[in-house]
């Protein structure tokens, strides 16, 4: 059995990630801290990789005082709670090859000490010394305990209404050791 194990190159990787408002949307980054998937016989086997929730940055908001304050608020206890939860991660549980270069992936998405299965279909393009693998979440905030402006559980938001779900876009590049 041919094993092979690729760590995430945390420089070179990213994710984008998009959250949606009744009048619009932000945008921005999230760091990687670390991660690694398994291949055997050329295979995607498992795979894990940590965010960095410490390193939330808006991309969209240009004025330095705003930025700042929205920053602060998705680090508060109202989304992220980034000083108590400084971590979250993703879980590959179960890897099926699809069409070419795809995989259908069930996984465990952990974000503030709370865990749920994710499902998504991952893209990888690997050699003998790398990977890289693209992916799109879309995670419902709700079911991570992050109810902020959601209707689910707020009425009468009108304008001020925050949509449940914001997606998360994933691009590993990764490399063997």
């Amino acid at each position: 059995m041919d094993t092979k194990i690729f760590k995430v190159n945390t420089e070179n990787s990213t994710i984008d990630w998009i959250g949606r408002k009744v009048t619009g949307a932000h945008n921005g980054t999230i760091r990687i801290k670390e991660g690694n998937f398994i291949f055997e016989n050329q295979k995607l086997q498992s795979g894990k990789f940590i965010i960095d929730t410490r390193s939330i940055k808006i991309l969209d908001i240009e004025d330095n005082e705003t930025n700042r304050q929205f920053a602060n608020h998705l680090a508060s206890d109202d989304f992220f709670n980034v000083e108590q939860f400084p971590e979250a991660s993703f879980e590959i549980t179960h890897a099926e090859p699809g069409d070419e270069n795809f995989y259908y992936v069930q996984g465990h998405l952990t974000i503030k000490g709370i865990t749920q299965p994710i499902d998504t279909s991952l893209h990888i393009v690997t050699t003998d010394n790398a990977a890289v693998l693209k992916t799109r979440l879309v995670v419902d905030r709700t079911k991570f305990n992050i109810r902020f402006r959601s209707s689910n559980f707020f009425t009468n938001l009108g304008d001020t209404l925050i949509y449940n779900n914001f997606d998360l876009n994933i691009h590993l590049i990764a490399e063997a050791y």
